[in-house]
């Protein structure tokens, strides 16, 4: 077992099917709470970066891994976001919650289908794929035990999800300290 990240570092999981706020949710805590916060998303790394179909033994898997363990080693704050299916990421996410030291939490977004489909309508890449891709990769609550995730379910609005995952994951904290950063350097361009 190889200790990652340390006391201080902050890592949230965001799981759930696609369309169902994990990207734009992920976005926008990094924006509420500042800086010190990396984004290690499945799709940038998985369709984006390696142009790879998601497959049990994907090369994604331990790219996303690495990835996670060098932000957290740099004293960064990661938050992991995905569809993240529990078979094929579930250990991966499992060891690497078990070794990072500081402060892990995880989050399911548990959205029915219908309302991940008009989620979808709305984003740019609604044109990219549709109802049957969506309908092919939907995973009824496929939680990973291991992770002791907390729910976050469609009666949630887009704001309340927000709020839940910085003050679950106490990057509240990491808000407070931006903020007072801010006020400190107010006009230095930084």
């Amino acid at each position: 077992m190889s200790a990652i990240g340390s006391e201080s570092t902050i890592l949230v999981v965001l799981r759930g099917n696609s369309g169902s706020g994990k990207t734009a949710t992920a976005r926008e805590v990094r924006l509420r709470c500042g800086r010190g916060i990396a984004i290690v998303s499945q799709d940038a790394v998985r369709r984006d970066l390696l142009r790879e179909k998601d497959a049990p033994s994907g090369v994604n898997i331990g790219l996303i891994d690495a990835i996670a363990r060098h932000a957290l080693d740099q004293g960064y704050h990661v938050i992991l976001e995905g569809i993240f299916d529990a078979a094929h990421y579930g250990e991966m996410l499992g060891t690497l919650c078990r070794e990072h030291r500081g402060r892990t939490t995880c989050f399911y977004f548990d959205v029915p289908f219908e309302e991940t489909l008009r989620r979808h309508a709305t984003k740019p890449q609604a044109g990219e794929y549709g109802a049957p891709e969506m309908r092919s990769w939907y995973r009824p609550l496929d939680l990973v035990p291991a992770l002791n995730e907390h729910r976050i379910d469609a009666s949630h609005s887009h704001d309340e999800a927000i709020e839940l995952v910085i003050a679950g994951s106490r990057l509240a904290r990491q808000r407070q300290a931006h903020d007072a950063w801010n006020a400190n350097d107010a006009g230095s361009g930084q």
